[in-house]
C-alpha cells in the first residue's frame, strides 16, 4: 500500500493516480478537510471568495489537462476597464491602463471545485485529523505515526518541505542535505493574507472600471474583480500588506475601506461581507525560517526529485516542482511525476 501524507492537490491528485492504476494506497490530511491551501469559502449572498490558489493561465497545460478530463470549466479573470495605482501615501492613486496580456483565468465554481471533484472519486481512501508525526523504515516496510501507526510499503511526503523538515521525525534521519535544503524552502502562501469583500452590485464595472488595484502604500497590495463565472455574485478581492496584521479586524476592515473609497469611491464602503486568511496563523501551513526566505526559495530543488530510503519516500508538492512552482501547476506536475515513478518502480 502506498501512503500519501497531505489533502491538498497534489496528495489527492496522485491518489486519484493510483486509483486509476489499481494500486491501493490512502491518504492522511491533518486538518479537518481537504484542499490545504485551496480553499474556496462562501460570504454573504452564497458568493465563493478563494482564501488560497486562485490563478492560472494558458501555460499551465497540465492543470488545463486535468480540468478537461474531470469535466470542470474555467472563466477568465476579468480585467477590462480602468486600473489603479497608488505610489504614494501623499498623492491620490493614479487610473491607468493595463497593456494587453496573455489573460489569466479561474476555476469556475471556485478552485475547490477541482478539489471536491478529486475527493468524490477516491473519498473512501481518506482520513482527516490524522497529523503524522513519525515515519521509520522497518526492513522493507514503512511505519507511519499518526493517530494510528500505519504500514506502508510507499510513503509519498505531499506537504511543503519546510513541514515535513521541522515536524516529522524520520528514522533513520533524512541525508543532512535534504533536510538542509528542506528548512529553507519557502512555503507557497505561507506569509500572505488574503481579503475579499462582498457586494450587491459590481459598481466597478457600472464605472467601466477592472476592480484592478496595485499599491505601494497598503493596507491592500494588490485587489482584483472577484465576480463567479456566471456573473451574478460579486467580490474584490486580493492580498493584503502583513504589517497591517498587527491591527484589530476592525481597525484592518476600516483601514481597507478607506483606502478603496480614495480609490474606487463612496460606494466602495457598501460592502455586505469580508473575509480574509491570514496563512502564518496556520500551524499546517506556515513553519518559522532560521532566517528569512524569499519567494520560491529552493522550490524546484534537485534534492526533492529523487527518492529516498530505496525507492520507499517520495516528495510531491507544488514546492517540490522544477515546473511552475508555487501555483497549482506545479502540484499537478509533481503528482503526475511522482505517480509514474511509483508505478514504474512497482512494476
Amino acid at each position: 500500500m502506498i501512503l500519501i501524507i497531505g489533502g491538498g492537490l497534489s496528495g489527492l491528485l496522485a491518489g486519484y493516480r493510483l486509483k486509476q492504476k489499481g494500486t491501493p494506497f490512502r491518504i492522511l490530511e491533518a486538518r479537518d478537510r481537504i484542499g490545504g491551501r485551496i480553499d474556496t469559502i462562501s460570504a454573504k449572498n452564497e458568493t465563493p471568495v478563494e482564501m488560497g490558489a486562485t490563478w492560472f493561465n494558458k501555460q499551465h497545460h497540465l492543470l488545463i489537462q486535468l480540468l478537461e478530463e474531470l469535466e470542470i470549466g474555467s472563466f477568465e479573470q476579468f480585467m477590462k476597464g480602468t486600473a489603479f495605482y497608488e505610489a504614494f501615501s501623499n498623492s491620490p492613486a493614479q487610473p491607468i491602463q493595463i497593456p494587453d496580456q496573455e489573460p489569466s483565468y479561474r476555476i469556475a465554481g471556485g478552485s475547490n471545485a477541482l478539489i471536491i471533484k478529486l475527493a468524490e472519486l477516491i473519498s473512501d481512501e481518506i482520513g482527516l485529523n490524522e497529523e503524522v508525526t513519525a515515519i521509520s523504515m522497518d526492513g522493507e516496510s514503512v511505519i507511519v505515526k499518526a493517530n494510528k501507526t500505519y504500514i506502508a510499503d510507499k510513503v509519498v511526503l505531499a506537504l511543503p518541505p519546510k513541514l515535513w523538515s521541522k515536524k516529522i521525525h524520520f528514522e533513520p534521519s533524512l541525508p543532512s542535505g535534504v533536510s538542509e535544503i528542506a528548512a529553507q524552502t519557502h512555503t507557497w502562501m505561507e506569509d500572505s493574507t488574503k481579503v475579499a469583500l462582498i457586494y450587491k452590485e459590481p459598481f466597478w464595472k457600472q464605472a467601466k472600471q477592472s476592480g484592478t488595484l496595485f499599491s505601494n502604500v497598503g493596507p491592500l497590495v494588490e485587489f482584483y474583480d472577484h465576480s463567479n463565472a456566471e456573473d451574478n455574485k460579486h467580490a474584490l478581492c486580493g492580498f493584503l500588506n502583513p504589517n497591517f496584521n498587527e491591527l484589530s479586524l476592525e481597525e484592518r476592515k476600516s483601514k481597507i475601506s478607506e483606502q478603496l473609497v480614495g480609490v474606487f469611491g463612496p460606494k466602495a464602503s457598501n460592502f455586505i461581507d469580508y473575509k480574509e486568511c491570514d496563512w502564518s496563523e496556520e500551524n499546517l501551513t506556515f513553519s518559522e525560517s532560521p532566517a528569512p526566505l524569499i519567494p520560491h526559495q529552493n522550490n524546484g530543488h534537485s534534492a526533492f526529485q529523487k527518492p529516498l530510503f530505496e525507492n520507499r519516500l517520495f516528495f510531491s508538492s507544488t514546492e517540490v516542482s522544477p515546473h511552475f512552482p508555487g501555483y497549482m501547476e506545479g502540484a499537478v506536475y509533481s503528482a503526475t511525476q511522482v505517480t509514474a515513478a511509483i508505478m514504474k518502480d512497482i512494476r
